[in-house]
Formats: structure tokens, C-alpha cells, sequence
């Protein structure tokens, strides 16, 4: 199991590339079921998930040619519409090829989500959407399986509260539906705007995707088609509180500054100075740092997947910051593991009061989710002395080749088979 060891105190100085946002291209290679002719992807991160998607595709009866980010999808025949607890169980996403598995066949038999252990993620959500779209639903043996032997047609879905996946699924569905499809309380996410994008252009029909509302008017095929993934905004932030709470001097590009105004006002406010170097990037300068509040919410607000890292930059911030968890119920694991570094944190219930700021020292740490990973990457870049994590599979899951970036800007950090 690999681990990486960190030498506390460097100041990332230089460029860091952004990925393609791996939230992006995981919805994009289930969209590749709905039609039998090639779709190419581009800007495809290499991360664990990624490459679980991958084989759960080849799994259904998909070709799946892979040259570095570029992705070659060819779903000529579904012979198998399912998607087995031994593929997925390390991965949250596998209920997005719930939809596109159904639409396309008339069925589908898909394990129950697993991935990072931050929290309930029901999905009552996508079935109850799927009902309504005329599938017949059970679940059973931690399974979900859909019948839809006379096809999809459209209706009125309101989701009871925001769910990403949910109206990602959702909206893959309603494209081979017939008739029309009004998706109510959906996501705004950037990721769902990239979907629809990609989805139109193979030939579906779709109106106010990136609103709280998306109308869908269902079509008989849909064709292939050449996308490139947007920018990964969580991996572009991640790496705004890396140069703000190390004091450096960093320019992040290939990302899409519109997509993270949440965070780059808060790390201003915090006395962060980052500005907007055209036409795709951001260059960040720390100084010295103030507490600053914060409170996750669903886009445009500011991301739960970035809740750990601007918790950690916070350690680095004078005074007290009240960090508000409203996504995710079990999401402040990561505080736990940043204590042992010298943290002063408090949880209560959802909120996490941190008071700074405190030198951190170098220790022995666990990573519990893919985020945390990331919070405890970066409060090891300011800690004096060596910190080793372990369990680093769960940072691979969502970061492509985090070490060689940071390391390239200056990090001391190897990993360690």
C-alpha cells in the first residue's frame, strides 16, 4: 500500500497544470452507453476512478481504447447492462450508469454506491426519478434493478433536495425518453453543464442545463460524437489553498477561475492575493492569513469537496474560523488525523471551530476519504518535520499525479511503495 512522506517548510513557487475534473469525466464515459457509435473523450484524468469506470464499461460489452487522456468509447452492443459490486465498490459514481444502462436496453442491475465513507448518499433519489420516468425498480442483495421493457417516457421530476449524480442520471435517462422531461431542483453544478454539453452534441435535446431547472425533449438515437472535459475546479482549488497557506508564489493553469469565485473570495478575504492571469489561470501569493467562516452549500456555493483543504489552510489563519459542514454528515474525519499535526479543533455536530494560528509537526497520519487525503497533503507542506500518510489509494481516486505537480512547485514529497 503506497504512502507519501513529506518534508515540512518549502514554499511552492512556479506553475501546476490542471487535470480534466474527473467529476466531469465520469458521468461523460457513462453518457458513451446511450449510443452504439463511437464518442471520444478528451482531457481524461488518469485517476483510480477513472480506471474503475473504464472496466465497468468494458464489463457491459464496450470497446474502450485509452491513449494517455484521450478516450475512444465504442458501445456497439450492451451484452451485459450491470454493474457488479466487485468493480465498483470502491466507487460513489456507479449509480450514473443506472440511467444510460436502462434508457439504452430496458434494463439494467447496478450495485449500491460505495466509495469514500464521508456520509448517507441515498439513491431513493434516482430511483424515485426513474419511476416516474416509467421504470420498474427493486432493490435487493445491495443491488438496484430497473425494467423498462417498453422503453422511457418523459415526465415532471422534482428532486426533494439537490443531488448532482441524481440529475446527472436523471438527464442521460430523459434523452432516449419518450416525449419531454422537466427536471426540477436540479444541479447547477459546472459538471452538469459539461453532461449536457456533451449529450447535445451526440444529439439530444436539452434546455437549462447550469439552472435549477432542465427540460429534456426525448429522441429516438443519439450518435457519436469528439468532447473535451472541462477543468477540474476541485483540483485547480485544492491547489489555491496549497500556494495561499505555504506563502507562495503560484500559478495554476488550464483551469476556469469562474468556476471556484466561492473559494477565491473566501482566500481573499483570509488576505490570500489571487488574481486572474488570461486566458485560463490563476496565480495565488500567500502572506499572512486571517480566519475567515465558512459554510459548504451546492454550486455556486462554495464545494463540500473542498471543505477539508480550506479547513487545513485555516490552521495557518490567525484567529478563529467556524467551518459549516450542511452537504455531507460525516465529513470532518479528516480533523481528527489533523489534531494529531497540532490542530486546534473543535467538532460540534456539523460545525468544526478551528483556532489559529498553530505550527503543525510532522507525524504519522491515515487518510479516510479522497478529500481528506488532500487536507492532510497540505497541512504536511507547512509542517515542520517529516508526516507520512498512509492509505494514499484514496487521494489516486480523484488526483492525477498530485505528487510529481507539487514536487515540480517545489514540495518535498515522494511516495513510497
Amino acid at each position: 500500500m503506497d504512502k507519501f512522506v513529506i518534508q515540512g517548510g518549502a514554499r511552492l513557487e512556479g506553475q501546476i497544470a490542471t487535470s480534466g475534473a474527473k467529476n466531469s469525466a465520469l458521468p461523460a464515459l457513462a453518457a458513451c452507453l446511450l449510443t452504439e457509435e463511437p464518442v471520444k473523450l478528451m482531457r481524461i484524468p488518469r485517476v483510480r476512478d477513472i480506471r474503475t469506470m473504464e472496466k465497468l464499461l468494458n464489463h457491459t460489452g464496450a470497446q474502450v481504447d485509452i491513449q494517455g487522456g484521450q478516450v475512444l468509447v465504442t458501445s456497439g452492443r450492451v451484452a451485459r447492462p450491470e454493474a457488479p459490486y466487485d468493480l465498483v465498490k470502491t466507487m460513489r459514481a456507479s449509480s450514473l450508469v443506472l440511467g444510460p444502462l436502462v434508457a439504452r436496453t430496458g434494463r439494467a442491475r447496478v450495485s449500491m454506491p460505495g466509495g469514500c465513507a464521508i456520509g448517507s448518499r441515498p439513491i431513493n433519489l434516482h430511483v424515485a426519478a426513474l419511476e416516474l420516468l416509467g421504470a420498474q425498480v427493486t432493490q435487493s442483495h445491495g443491488y438496484v434493478e430497473a425494467v423498462a421493457p417498453d422503453g422511457l417516457r418523459g415526465a415532471t421530476v422534482t428532486f426533494d433536495r439537490i443531488t448532482v449524480t441524481g440529475t446527472e442520471d436523471v438527464l442521460m435517462a430523459a434523452v432516449l425518453a419518450r416525449g419531454d422531461t422537466i427536471i426540477e431542483n436540479a444541479a447547477r453544478e459546472p459538471e452538469v453543464g459539461d453532461l449536457a454539453d456533451l449529450l447535445a452534441k451526440m444529439g439530444a435535446k436539452i434546455e437549462g442545463a447550469g439552472s435549477s431547472t432542465i427540460r429534456v425533449q426525448g429522441v429516438g438515437r443519439l450518435h457519436g460524437a469528439t468532447h473535451t472535459i472541462i477543468a477540474d475546479r476541485i483540483e485547480a482549488g485544492t491547489f489555491l489553498c496549497a500556494g495561499a497557506m505555504t506563502g507562495g508564489d503560484l500559478l495554476i493553469t488550464g483551469c476556469i477561475p469562474e468556476h471556484l469565485r466561492a473559494l477565491i473570495g473566501k482566500l481573499q478575504h483570509a488576505g490570500a492575493d489571487i488574481s486572474e492571469e488570461p486566458p485560463d489561470a490563476l496565480r495565488v501569493r500567500g502572506g499572512k492569513l486571517r480566519a475567515v467562516d465558512m459554510t459548504t452549500e451546492e454550486y455556486p456555493g462554495f464545494a463540500t469537496d473542498l471543505q477539508a483543504q480550506y479547513m487545513s489552510a485555516m490552521t495557518q489563519a490567525e484567529g478563529i474560523s467556524f467551518i459549516t459542514e450542511t452537504i455531507f454528515e460525516n465529513r470532518f474525519m479528516h480533523a481528527q488525523e489533523l489534531m494529531r499535526m497540532g490542530a486546534n479543533i473543535r467538532i460540534e455536530g456539523r460545525q468544526a471551530v478551528v483556532a489559529g494560528r498553530t505550527e503543525l509537526t510532522g507525524s504519522p497520519v491515515i487518510a479516510s476519504d479522497l478529500r481528506a487525503s488532500a487536507s492532510l497533503v497540505l497541512a504536511a507542506l507547512v509542517a515542520r518535520g517529516e508526516t507520512v500518510i498512509d492509505r494514499v489509494y484514496h487521494i489516486d481516486r480523484g488526483y492525477e499525479k498530485i505528487e510529481t505537480k507539487l514536487a515540480q512547485a517545489g514540495a518535498s514529497i515522494q511516495r513510497v511503495t
